[in-house]
């Protein structure tokens, strides 16, 4: 509920709080006080458009603040959360007019877009102005309207018949992107079914690149590394051609024998012997694997040769599928995987078709039972809406809730337009709620269908001159028909009548005040005697009339009785 609205500078109000209640708040006061600038001040407080005129006089801008509690999962509360506000228990939302006309909004204690505003207030805040009525004024909400009235039956049947148009629209996307990329499709296989055929060809194997290449420097260098091992073999372990070539081996064996004897009598030389014999025999080691390098090493032109081919294969692929043989053969096996999917595209086709044909009859029928489901409720929605009417100074008025199907025109809601039309006198033609009621007549309406169909799901509702031309016992309907939709909601009301005031939980007087060149307005609870004179000056327009103050507490004894009635 919205717990506190405070105005500053705006219009003739100079600075007023609204300290405002759960159930029915009515605010009143004399023609001219700044009634409805508190209506105005709401508008700008839900992102309405701002407007320099609206700053008081004197004033450099204009303030309004609201204090609105919310339970933690309401979709306003996470709205607020999106844009960075912070909330607990209670969300600040404010908006300043600038004197030039440059607006700013905050919500919980963030500055944010004018548009977050406009958002937070259509789930806050259903404003019923004579030139506000946007529930009305748009299309859907006709259709929302009518499907949140028609409960469960209405429900059951549109969650049946989205979750189908959801399978049908899925199908359709999927069959219109296969057939319509048909061609490509087409040109996208033969380019793989050549590449694989291409790396089929070669049958490389993973490592081979590096393998080869390892082999192909051996081959290429064959004769300087038999060289070049030979004489370090013969270094190390002699020349068989050539005994008196010294080597490693021979040289490390005399140094040996030129120790032999006396290591017994020194540990340090004993030490440099033993590391002598190592060296001897690491040097036969190393002898050892040049002579088998030199046995296997292989030189064969040939096998260059088919090595070199081999290459060549390899960096064909290499430069068109990828930067080694193993990343060539990781893209083979997607390529496989793709082609696989597109040859099966025909089949694919086929079944999404064979689904097409069997799912169409099953939304059809689905939406022929939400359509049933809808003028079933739009029957009762019209025929409860017509009874609150004649309760409510248009006994001659019949609202009908219209229902028209397009089978072809399948959406997410189903094949229905919904207008709700009214015929404001007897023999008239229904027309458009929008377009055949006046202002008044319009927040009327709209009174009737908020008590006929409150949920809760809004949960403040303000009404402007809901009773504008109205009077007598008429008023006193309208009166209780807003405590009716109270007991659901909080209700803010902008009256001049003392038999809806009557009516009220809370009310709020606009009183205005003058110091002879500057006028201002604020806003004062009024209780017990005071709510009485309030009343007096409405019914009569004197405070202190016995007769008026009479009347009022009539009016307000009345309220009660009704309230304890109903």
């Amino acid at each position: 509920m919205l717990r506190e609205l405070r105005i500053q500078g705006l219009g003739v109000i100079d600075d007023a709080l609204l300290d405002l209640s759960p159930g029915l708040n009515v605010v009143t006061g004399e023609t001219g006080a700044g009634k409805t600038m508190v209506v105005q001040g709401l508008g700008l407080l839900l992102g309405g458009r701002s407007d320099a005129g609206l700053v008081r006089g004197g004033a450099d801008k204009a303030f309004v603040e609201g204090i609105v509690g919310l339970a933690g999962d309401h979709p306003a509360v996470l709205r607020a959360k999106e844009a960075g506000a912070e909330v607990d228990e209670e969300l600040i939302l404010a908006r300043t007019v600038s004197g030039q006309g440059r607006s700013r909004a905050h919500v919980g204690g963030r500055s944010t877009p004018v548009g977050v505003l406009s958002e937070l207030g259509e789930s806050l805040v259903a404003v019923h102005g004579q030139a506000d009525q946007w529930r009305l004024q748009r299309p859907e909400q006709h259709r929302i309207m009518l499907d949140d009235f028609g409960g469960k039956p209405v429900a059951t049947a549109l969650t049946a018949y989205r979750t189908l148009h959801q399978d049908w629209q899925d199908t359709r996307r999927e069959l219109a992107d296969l057939t319509e990329r048909g061609r490509e499709r087409a040109q996208r296989l033969d380019l793989l079914t050549a590449a694989l055929e291409d790396i089929e060809r070669v049958d490389p194997t993973p490592g081979e690149d590096v393998e080869l290449a390892a082999e192909s420097e051996r081959l290429t260098h064959a004769d300087g590394l038999r060289e070049g091992a030979g004489a370090a073999h013969d270094l190390l372990a002699g020349d068989e051609e050539n005994d008196d070539q010294p080597h490693v081996i021979d040289l490390v064996a005399r140094a040996r024998q030129a120790l032999a004897g006396l290591v017994d009598h020194d540990s340090e030389l004993a030490g440099l012997d033993g590391r002598l014999r190592e060296l001897g025999v690491l040097a036969a080691d190393i002898a050892g694997d040049l002579a088998s390098y030199l046995a296997d090493l292989e030189i064969d032109p040939a096998r260059l040769e088919q090595v070199q081919q081999r290459r060549a294969e390899l960096t064909a692929l290499l430069r068109k599928y990828g930067d080694s043989i193993d990343d060539v053969l990781v893209w083979s096996k997607g390529a496989a995987a793709e082609a696989a999917e597109l040859a099966g595209s025909d089949d694919r086709i086929e079944t999404l078709r064979a689904a097409l044909a069997e799912l169409e009859p099953r939304l059809d029928t689905a939406a022929q039972k939400l359509t049933k489901a809808r003028a079933g409720a739009a029957k009762k929605l019209q025929k409860a809406v017509t009874g609150e009417l004649a309760h409510l100074a248009m006994g001659s008025a019949k609202l009908t809730v219209q229902v028209t199907s397009d089978p072809a025109h399948r959406t997410p809601h189903g094949v229905d337009e919904v207008e709700i039309l009214l015929a404001a006198n007897a023999g008239a033609t229904p027309r458009s709620v929008a377009k055949a009621a006046s202002g008044g007549e319009l927040s009327r309406v709209m009174l009737a269908l908020e008590v006929v169909t409150a949920t809760g799901t809004v949960p403040t509702f303000v009404f402007d001159e809901v009773d504008a031309g109205v009077g007598g016992s008429a008023a006193l309907d309208i009166g209780a028909r807003l405590a009716r939709l109270a007991r659901h909601a909080q209700v803010i009301v902008v009256t001049h009548l003392a038999q809806v005031a009557a009516y009220a939980d809370r009310q709020l007087v606009v009183h205005k005040s003058s110091d002879g060149h500057i006028t201002a307005s604020g806003v004062t609870v009024v209780e017990g005697a005071d709510r009485l004179t309030e009343l007096a000056r409405m019914l009569g327009g004197v405070s202190d009339s016995a007769a008026a103050r009479q009347h009022a507490q009539e009016l307000l004894d009345g309220a009660e009785r009704a309230r304890q009635e109903d």
